[in-house]
């Protein structure tokens, strides 16, 4: 995805970093986006909506909508299809006068191949570093870390051909990111992906379910799910090296933490922590 280079090594003034696991409730109890529009500044909240993995035009207005319905000040949606697009200067224009950056569901291939080493993916790592909150749903989600999942088979068992990678935004590379998590079976591919680079946790994201991710690498869960972490610190033995097709792999010493709402998980020291009463 071409990362931009930024300047200033200390993380404090980073910028929230929040994967949704998909079908984040928008209406009846939206605590998910609230949160998100709280948290860049409300009634001063400029929110850029990027509904590129999308194919609908519907969605980058409904976002708007939302948005506003939950009291930001401003919500505009840039509509980009296109490698050309993704290189306008107006819509970079937007997007470097945001404080907050929506990032909708849909493929999340059409993020990487339409947004990969434009301006505008590159635009989004320097706002992130420097303060900007990026929340994404869904393909939205998948897309942030470094190693993006591309593509995998559904099931509890992880095996050689488990999972497909593409290149991510890279504003996280410490995690490994899966959505609709446990609607859609997803644990073998996500296990899958930690296999290939022990170095990386897995988040196993619930649908309605966010991970707040803070500039200190602390995640919080807010929402009605779960998220499924993969811990793979103390991993002993991977039969990755060895294995071919769709033979099942072999997994010894893995920890696996499954946090609700409130709990909390540093993704530096690999500590989980339940919620605090």
């Amino acid at each position: 995805m071409c990362p931009a280079r930024v300047e200033a090594r200390d993380k404090s003034g980073r910028g929230f970093v929040i994967p949704i696991g998909g079908a984040e409730e928008r209406v009846e109890d939206p605590v998910i986006l609230q949160r998100f529009v709280d948290l860049c500044g409300g009634s001063d909240a400029r929110i850029v909506i990027i509904p590129t993995a999308s194919q609908l035009d519907e969605t980058g207005p409904n976002y708007e909508q939302v948005f506003r319905d939950l009291g930001a000040g401003n919500a505009v949606s840039l509509p980009i299809n296109t490698r050309d697009e993704a290189r306008q200067d107006d819509h970079l224009k937007t997007l470097l006068q945001a404080n907050g950056i929506f990032i909708t569901g849909g493929n999340q291939l059409r993020l990487s191949t339409i947004l990969g080493g434009t301006p505008i993916a590159q635009a989004i790592r320097r706002q992130n570093a420097t303060g900007v909150h990026v929340a994404g749903t869904s393909a939205g989600a998948a897309i942030m870390p470094e190693h993006m999942i591309a593509g995998g088979a559904k099931g509890a068992l992880p095996t050689a051909q488990g999972v497909k990678f593409a290149p991510g935004l890279g504003l996280l590379n410490k995690v490994i990111i899966d959505q609709h998590f446990s609607q859609r079976n997803r644990l073998g591919r996500l296990l899958s992906a930690v296999s290939y680079n022990p170095f990386a946790s897995g988040l196993g994201i619930c649908e309605n379910t966010a991970a707040f991710i803070g500039p200190d690498d602390v995640l919080e869960v807010v929402g009605a799910g779960s998220i499924t972490v993969i811990d793979p610190s103390e991993l002993a033995h991977s039969s990755m090296a060895e294995a071919t097709g769709k033979e099942s792999l072999t997994l010894l010493g893995i920890k696996m933490h499954i946090l609700s709402q409130g709990a909390t998980y540093n993704i530096s020291t690999r500590e989980a922590q339940s919620a605090v009463s």
